[in-house]
Parts: C-alpha cells; structure tokens; sequence
C-alpha cells in the first residue's frame, strides 16, 4: 500500500538492490539517518543480476523504480553495484520526470573515490559481477578521480549466488574466494574495492586472504553520507526530531528466504516483508 504524504520530507528514502546484499547499505543509512523512514525493495525473482545483459538491466531498475515510486519514495539509492553500473543514467532520467524531481544515488562514484583517497602505492583492486567489471564504470569513476590509479579488476561469476544462498560456507566456498583473491595478491594492490554489495558479509575472509596490510573498501558508509548531504542540500531531512524512522521490505521473491538470510546482511530486526509483482515500467516502453 502507498504511503500517503503532503510534506515530501516525510516521505521515506527507497533504497533498490537485486537481492540481500543492499542490506549491507541499508545499514549504514539507519545508523547514519536513524531519523528517516526506508522503504526497501529487493527484486530477488531475478536474481542474480551479473550475468544480464544492459537492456535486461535497465528494464529491471525502471520496473522498481515504478514500485518505489508509488510509495512516495523522496530518493533513490541503487544498492547494487551490477544496476548502478547498468542503468543509472535511465533511471535518474526517469526520476527527473516525476513532481518532486527525485535524486537518484547510486554505490560505485563514492567507493571509486574512498579507494583512490586510501590507496598509497596507486594499485586497486575491484572484485565484482561480471556485467559491473564489463561496464567499466569503476574504471570510469576511479580515472575521473585520480588518472594516475591502476584498477586491477576480477570478475567472481558466482560469489553473490554463493553468498545469498546462507550460511556456514564450506572449503568450496573458500577456495573459489582464494582464486578470486590470487590475482590482486599477485598484482600487488594496497586496496581492494568490493564492488558488490554481497561481499562485505565474507569480509573477514577477504581480509585473511588479501593480508592485513590492504585496505578494504566498501560503498555503505560512503553512501549514507552522500545521501545526507542530498538531503540537506534538497531541504528534504525528516523533521520528525529525536524519534527513530522505520523501514519495511518488498521483495519479488520469496518472502521467507529473504527474511531468513536478511537479518544476516542487515544486523538489525527484520520486520514485515511484503511479497510484490512488479509493473511494467513507463520508461522502458
């Protein structure tokens, strides 16, 4: 059911992800902006998404998109690096067209930019999907910043699958991180962006395997301060004061899964989850 609000500020901020992984962010936004309302929409039928192709990926955004916007949703933030990387330009296209002229925010700019501040030897490394290493936006965003970084980029077919599939991981699980590891250990980077918002869960793994000297990044923190500086520049913070915002769950999947691997990603209370069929999206047609 939409929510209905006169004040846009009121309004609940969207936060879109293919399936689980963008818990990883919607945590940080909560920490962050304990005051504003989330609405969180996870189009877990079509997972995973780093195998689809661009058309496939824009038709997809724009479909959640439609959904969140008929939830009164005042920004957009794609937790999904394969999406971000994918259909970010139609989406904020899409997003202008509305009354409100909605901010559309996405995870791969502000890791780019945390990587490039942390790394002191000028080599990154990037795990993620294959469509996100394929698009070359990181490459992109990591030369806009500082031309001078080499990325050292490892597409992992199937870790977000791994991943989103629960836990505890097996010595299978472990050796295909390692091989996926291999190449940024040989190339000698100091940072290593997780281009997926899956991986921060295998983190400490990650860690274990790259060696304690090099620097992890991820897009949640980084993100949630994005969005807070949107907020503030647009005049749309929740005016609501000390009292905590909520957040609630759609998912195109099943609902059960989601709430079981969900509390995992999220570290907080999972509260209701809705079961949705998306529209079709206006855009796309």
């Amino acid at each position: 059911m939409a929510t209905s609000t006169a004040d846009p500020r009121a309004r609940p901020i969207a936060v879109y992800d293919s399936g689980v992984g963008g818990l990883t962010v919607l945590h940080e936004l909560l920490v962050q902006l304990p005051h504003e309302d989330f609405v969180y929409l996870a189009d877990a039928a079509r997972l995973p998404y780093g195998m689809r192709t661009q058309a496939e990926l824009e038709r997809f955004a724009l479909e959640c998109a439609e959904e969140l916007l008929a939830r009164r949703a005042k920004l957009l933030v794609v937790a999904c690096n394969t999406a971000t990387s994918a259909a970010l330009p139609v989406l904020r296209e899409r997003m202008a067209q509305t009354t409100l002229g909605i901010d559309v925010l996405g995870v791969v700019q502000p890791g780019a930019v945390q990587a490039v501040a942390a790394t002191t030897n000028g080599r990154v490394g990037l795990m993620a999907t294959p469509a996100t290493v394929a698009s070359g936006a990181y490459a992109e965003a990591i030369a806009l910043a500082d031309p001078f970084v080499e990325l050292i980029a490892v597409a992992c077919p199937d870790l977000a699958t791994i991943i989103e599939g629960g836990f505890p991981f097996d010595e299978r699980v472990v050796e295909t991180v390692r091989d996926y590891v291999a190449p940024l250990r040989a190339a000698g980077v100091d940072t290593v962006i997780l281009g997926c918002t899956h991986y921060p869960l295998i983190a400490p793994m990650l860690q274990r395997m790259l060696g304690r000297g090099v620097r992890i990044v991820t897009s949640g923190t980084p993100v949630a301060h994005q969005v807070e500086h949107v907020l503030g520049a647009r005049g749309l913070a929740n005016p609501r004061g000390v009292a905590e915002g909520d957040y609630r769950f759609l998912t195109t999947g099943d609902v059960e899964a989601f709430r079981a691997l969900g509390s995992v990603f999220l570290q907080l209370p999972l509260g209701a989850v809705e079961r949705v069929a998306l529209r079709a999206a206006e855009a796309a047609a």
